[in-house]
């Protein structure tokens, strides 16, 4: 397979940055070896990936879709509607565009895409950044060509012959951040030899996460700590006044996601698959407030999966007021459990996930 070759390569991820990132970085590695490629996203209309997709250089046609609500609402009356709509629409990008293989990262369009790009014979292949799939990607199991994984035991949901463990792809600036320590605490204008926590809420941000520092801006001042908390564009106006406090640094968004790692020395965070995929390359000790409110709960399950491993601490959400201030102080207080959980978590790290996932595609170009 030479590099002349011109392939056409439809990309369909979104509603979070968690689906919306691993599509781009396998894009950014397919457009590196194949620079005459072409791609083209498929994403929900109104959904995040409709603005973050063409910041990363990418053109990107939206479906009018969205997910099945647990209670009964509007919403659930409208999705076969919906759905029919995105099937019909998605047939007309994939007719009109021809591409040579589909990838799905996940998502509510990824549904209505892959289904269309597989039942045309187009090469599909899916990545599940979960512990837990998620009801696309488990509706789209038996129609695609190739599963990628990123835990172990997911045979449970997918016909064992596709899955490939190979990790989530993650931001190629994290790869190295140790070396950006120094850079990354002036960037943040920190003050070097004082404990730096960095909060993560993931894309769109946690009320209950945001709660919590608020409520422990005292407590977390008497620890000592200097704190870079990024609250997600929907909490940003009501947290913003925090940034005239002492020591902390309030965002709505951080786009120096590395320099960000780098200068942290305690990081809490959700347990979206993304964001422990990258928490593991950082390598660095973590307190997982998991979500309660995503499907089968599957952030815990994805944070049990390092903690297991005495790579990460919990918390539960219901916990926090009981257990937070103990656990904080007891890892702030000891530089060697800090050690222990960040070379511990570093052990778990896929740092090849985009390459071989690139892998398993070119794989199936050449059938």
């Amino acid at each position: 397979m030479t590099k002349k070759e011109t392939y056409k390569i439809i990309l369909s991820g979104g509603g979070t940055g968690g689906h919306i990132y691993p599509a781009v970085a396998i894009a950014n590695e397919l457009k590196s070896r194949y620079p005459n490629a072409e791609f083209l996203f498929v994403g929900a209309k109104d959904r995040m990936e409709m603005e973050k997709v063409p910041q990363a250089g990418y053109n990107i046609e939206g479906l009018w879709i969205s997910g099945i609500q647990r209670k009964l609402t509007l919403k659930n009356a409208m999705f076969p509607i919906k759905l029919i709509s995105s099937l019909w629409k998605a047939r007309k990008i994939v007719s009109a565009f021809k591409p040579d293989f589909a990838i799905g990262t996940g998502g509510f369009a990824s549904g209505p895409l892959l289904h269309v790009a597989a039942s045309k014979g187009i090469p599909t292949l899916i990545q599940e950044q979960n512990s837990f799939p998620g009801i696309t990607n488990k509706l789209l199991a038996k129609k695609v060509n190739k599963i990628c994984v990123a835990y172990d035991g997911l045979e449970r949901f997918f016909p064992k012959d596709k899955i490939v463990k190979t990790g989530n792809p993650v931001r190629k600036g994290l790869l190295n951040i140790e070396d950006k320590t120094v850079e990354a605490k002036n960037f943040f204008n920190l003050k070097h030899g004082k404990n730096t926590l960095l909060v993560i809420g993931g894309s769109l941000g946690s009320r209950r996460i945001n709660q919590l520092i608020e409520k422990e801006l005292d407590f977390l001042d008497m620890q000592n700590v200097q704190i870079i908390w990024q609250c997600g564009k929907l909490y940003y106006q009501q947290y913003k006044i925090y940034n005239n406090t002492k020591n902390v640094q309030v965002y709505e968004f951080l786009n120096n996601m590395d320099f960000a790692y780098a200068a942290a020395d305690i990081i809490v965070s959700r347990a979206g698959a993304s964001s422990v995929s990258e928490l593991c390359i950082v390598g660095k000790p973590v307190i997982f407030i998991p979500s309660p409110n995503v499907a089968e709960d599957h952030q815990t399950k994805n944070a049990m999966a390092i903690v297991e491993k005495d790579a990460a601490l919990l918390i539960k959400e219901e916990d926090l007021d009981a257990d937070f201030q103990n656990k904080f102080s007891q890892l702030v207080s000891s530089s060697e459990k800090q050690k222990v959980l960040g070379a511990n978590i570093k052990k778990l790290a896929l740092v090849n996930a985009t390459n071989d996932i690139v892998k398993e595609v070119e794989n199936l170009l050449k059938k």
